[in-house]
């Protein structure tokens, strides 16, 4: 199944986080928080501004981003959890 966001939404797959802390312990699952990272998957057309017209989208498919702790609504695509989320919940682009 092939989903393609509408507007200015935008599709993401999270990063995986670190199994070890920079000391070198094992974080167990039970104390990992979800990242704040990930990587687009894909990207609507853009808003319409009063006259009509698209606005361009920032981010394009394959940008790693920052967002949110709470930001985007969980989905499940091809049996992979995944975030929909709007543009303006990015707050960067991982360069």
């Amino acid at each position: 199944m092939a989903l393609t966001p509408l507007h200015d939404r935008v599709l993401v797959k999270r990063t995986e986080s670190e199994e070890k802390t920079a000391g070198g312990l094992i974080i167990p699952d039970s104390a990992k928080e979800k990242p704040a990272e990930g990587e687009v998957v894909a990207v609507g057309a853009g808003a319409r501004d009063e006259d009509g017209d698209r606005i361009a989208m920032d981010v394009k498919a394959g940008d790693r981003i920052l967002f949110g702790k709470w930001s985007g609504t969980e989905v499940t695509v091809d049996g992979e959890e995944m975030l929909m989320m709007k543009e303006s919940d990015i707050m960067g682009i991982i360069s």
